[in-house]
């Protein structure tokens, strides 16, 4: 009986390689995350924004930067002023010149901290009439939302008598809320705070 010698084994042939090509860029926006930021001049509402611009940067967050607008609002955070003189009667109002200077405020505020309008990064420009704290606790609660505002420094009297939109966005917020103070050693940014949806803590 003739024995038939094993076949060698053929040497594999390795898959060839294609060029998968140069990354594609992603999308400003299309994360599904959205950075809802007061904004305001003042250090506080500066570093606030500047925080924000670097999350939304960094994570291809849509980034809305919102500064609501009401008769009698302090400049810098607060809510409206609630006094007991009668308030004036107001036939016509459509708030045109209030949201073109809020729109101002934002503008210019971009233009401190990042030199304009962030390249890269989708903007939205917000100027809902109402207080700041109820104004962006409306505008936050989707999924993959996150609040952020600043924090104003001052006497705790005037924070009695204008009220703190921080303290009512963390006890309000349906979504996670970014408390940021301007520091003063680095001349940036650094979180104070960091709530959980509903958080009355603060």
């Amino acid at each position: 009986m003739n024995v038939q010698p094993a076949a060698s084994p053929q040497p594999r042939t390795a898959p060839a390689l294609t060029d998968p090509g140069p990354p594609r860029p992603v999308k400003p926006g299309t994360s599904g995350e959205r950075i809802i930021v007061g904004v305001d001049d003042s250090p506080g509402g500066l570093a606030a924004l500047r925080w924000a611009v670097d999350r939304a940067r960094s994570s291809h967050a849509e980034l809305i930067a919102v500064r609501a607008w009401a008769l009698g609002l302090p400049r810098h955070g607060g809510r409206r002023r609630r006094g007991s003189r009668p308030q004036r009667i107001v036939v016509a109002f459509d708030g045109a010149e209030q949201r073109a200077a809020a729109a101002k405020v934002i503008r210019r505020a971009f233009h401190i901290v990042s030199g304009g309008l962030p390249s890269g990064t989708a903007v939205r420009i917000e100027t809902p009439e109402g207080d700041p704290g109820s104004a962006l606790t409306a505008l936050a609660g989707r999924d993959g939302d996150v609040l952020v505002v600043g924090r104003r420094p001052g006497h705790p009297a005037m924070r009695a008598v204008h009220g703190s939109v921080s303290r009512y966005c963390s006890t309000h917020s349906s979504c996670p809320v970014l408390v940021i103070q301007p520091d003063a050693a680095s001349g940036g940014a650094r979180p104070a705070a960091a709530c959980s949806p509903g958080d009355a803590s603060r």
